[in-house]
């Protein structure tokens, strides 16, 4: 087994939640994954509000789901 040392800065250690500074590979890309995942759902959300998405219903939704769909069957 090979053993990886990073820096990271104390306000980066704060964002991500870290804990301890001894860490797995597959527990340091599980932090990084979600905390990834974290900021892509914010942005969502705040592009959702620029566009006035957030104010759709399940049923709009759904409808524009289904017309998607249809149009990328209708074009294979």
């Amino acid at each position: 087994m090979k053993t990886l040392n990073v820096s990271i800065s104390d306000v980066d250690y704060k964002k991500f939640g870290l804990k301890k500074d001894a860490l797995s590979f597959h527990d340091f890309i599980d932090i990084v994954n979600r905390k990834m995942a974290q900021q892509t759902l914010k942005e969502c959300v705040k592009q959702a509000k620029k566009y006035g998405l957030d104010k759709m219903t399940m049923d709009e939704i759904d409808a524009e789901v289904k017309a998607v769909r249809e149009n990328a069957k209708a074009r294979h």
